[in-house]
């Protein structure tokens, strides 16, 4: 008998473990608006020419460091099991963002970036809502998954738009230095993506419980209120970005 509570108690120790991990990794830093600074900014105003390597690495650091990407991806792939699903969702994610991204840049597209980041918030939110079945319980319409992690993606991409739009970028090599941050943020995404994707399985091989799940989604879209509220806060208050 005290074998089995034992093994009960370990269990759910597990699974708090695994939910503080999830608090930890993505909570914190939700509210922070994250950007290129530091010397990554200043060497980016700096080059004149095409720059592939620097670039490759600027985009996956920026990806990798990006909660609000983060924390939507990981709200994507949290109910998803078969690699197709994962590989279709991931990849309309990256169509959308990368779509926005480039033509974002080289057409120079105004947006406000506390807007844009205020949206990249509240798709955090739409999506766990989705995945708390949310949508089931207001009316039996059901909006299409798909085009949502698309359209948002178009606005991910846009935030990191944005980000590049704070510099003044030479226009040499200005197509080929913007093709590479994209593929760089890709590569990003990528080792992110492997990386919720391990959480996950552990995770659903420990437990799998509902309620537990119920409590991370709600993590995650606390994250996306926290983001949306700093960034319209900034926006209403006129805030330096």
């Amino acid at each position: 008998m005290s074998s089995v509570r034992g093994t009960k108690q370990h269990s759910a120790n597990f699974r708090l473990r695994i939910l503080f991990f999830v608090v930890a990794l993505f909570a914190p830093a939700a509210v922070l608006a994250h950007t290129i600074a530091g010397t990554d900014a200043n060497y980016v105003q700096a080059i004149d020419g095409p720059a592939i390597a620097p670039f490759l690495y600027l985009g996956a650091k920026h990806m990798v460091t990006g909660y609000d990407h983060l924390l939507y991806l990981f709200a994507v792939v949290f109910l998803l099991s078969r690699p197709l699903q994962v590989l279709q969702l991931v990849s309309l994610f990256a169509l959308g963002h990368s779509i926005t991204l480039l033509s974002g840049v080289l057409f120079k597209l105004q947006v406000n970036p506390f807007l844009i980041d205020a949206i990249i918030g509240f798709s955090i939110v739409y999506k766990t809502f989705e995945n708390m079945g949310g949508f089931d319980t207001l009316s039996r319409w059901h909006p299409n998954t798909k085009l949502a992690v698309f359209v948002f993606g178009l606005f991910h991409g846009l935030g990191l738009a944005t980000k590049l739009q704070a510099f003044e970028l030479s226009p040499n090599g200005l197509i080929v230095n913007i093709l590479s941050f994209n593929v760089g943020v890709e590569i990003g995404q990528l080792l992110a993506l492997a990386a919720i994707l391990l959480v996950l399985t552990v995770w659903r091989t420990r437990t799998n419980d509902f309620q537990q799940a119920f409590k991370i989604n709600t993590v995650l879209m606390a994250g996306g209120f926290l983001l949306s509220f700093y960034q319209l806060s900034a926006y209403f208050l006129d805030t330096p970005y």
